[in-house]
């Protein structure tokens, strides 16, 4: 395991006036075309990237859509689970309904979380790309087929932090845990 962490960038999470003071991060395990899902499922199993995520987001709100929520199939314990949708009738057990982001922040606010992680999809993804502060990004090392693509990190981002995993008995593919900060302007 190698851990580079390069120049930390605390100017990027300098104003917070659109999320109320909450670090909106995205959580996302992408391969090294951008791939994060295939048919509503992950292709890969990373036991690695399972164990980051849950220590990652334990006791924080954690954002998805109902496509991945349902993909999920239940609430994920230890987390306050937001699901946003656009089904003004959607209702499950366990998890907090809302039909926009700033729901679900104010959600967060309310629970006094300083950190909310928005975990998919794609079109949640792409919907918060602009207001988010940091990444999570799970770079598996390898090309799968998929449907569905994280967006590229242009010069906006800069990587801030690196932990290289190799493949193993359990991990079938090496992958590196990456945090990206957005750039002050």
């Amino acid at each position: 395991m190698t851990d580079t962490t390069t120049k930390e960038n605390n100017d990027s999470l300098s104003s917070f006036k659109e999320t109320g003071g909450i670090v909106l991060s995205l959580l996302v395990a992408a391969d090294e075309g951008n791939v994060i899902g295939k048919a509503n499922q992950l292709p890969w199993h990373l036991p690695n990237d399972l164990k980051y995520f849950k220590n990652l987001t334990w006791g924080l709100p954690i954002v998805m859509g109902r496509k991945t929520y349902e993909s999920i199939g239940k609430p994920l314990p230890g987390r306050t689970n937001i699901v946003i949708t656009r089904n003004k009738e959607y209702t499950a057990e366990g998890i907090v309904v809302v039909h926009t982001i700033e729901q679900a922040l104010n959600v967060a606010q309310q629970k006094g979380a300083r950190e909310i992680f928005v975990i998919g999809g794609a079109e949640i993804f792409n919907s918060v790309f602009d207001k988010a502060h940091r990444i999570y990004l799970t770079r598996i090392h390898h090309r799968f087929d998929g449907d569905v693509f994280f967006p590229e990190l242009n010069r906006d981002w800069q990587l801030v932090k690196k932990q290289a995993q190799e493949k193993d008995e359990k991990n079938a593919y090496a992958h590196t845990f990456q945090v990206w900060e957005r750039q002050a302007k």
